[in-house]
């Protein structure tokens, strides 16, 4: 965009010191209407009318990227606001995940380590084995 801005101010110029070296009077004519002017005068207003026509011409391709610019900026905002909404529902979630997760299961003993159960015997005994029983 600033390429094209710079071209154009040495384009404009380049039209003004060229319609300055040529200062001649002429005739122009336009179907049935004609006028005399200097050269410089008539080269300017074709600069003029050429500039004009350059920037109604890309006037739709503008107005259209501003509507497609507001668009899409109102698109990313409303996105980013449900992005925020959904981060907070994923941390309320996980806040309730972690008060329902159960406490973990403590990993199985092997066979020797495991402590005894008492059986019938020792039920009626007591808490004694039978080394401990009593002599009679």
């Amino acid at each position: 965009m600033q390429l094209l801005l710079i071209l154009g101010i040495a384009l404009a110029i380049a039209a003004v010191a060229f319609a300055l070296q040529n200062n001649a009077t002429v005739t122009v004519t336009l179907g049935i209407w004609s006028f005399d002017s200097s050269l410089a005068m008539v080269l300017l207003m074709a600069v003029g009318v050429g500039a004009l026509i350059a920037a109604l011409v890309s006037l739709p391709d503008v107005i259209k990227s501003r509507w497609t610019s507001s668009r899409l900026r109102r698109e990313v905002n409303q996105l980013e606001e449900e992005k925020a909404a959904l981060e907070r529902r994923s941390i309320q979630l996980e806040a309730e995940l972690a008060t329902l997760t159960p406490e973990p299961v403590p990993p199985e003993l092997p066979p020797a380590e495991r402590p005894r159960y008492l059986g019938f015997k020792s039920m009626l005994l007591g808490n004694q084995t039978e080394k401990e029983k009593p002599k009679e």
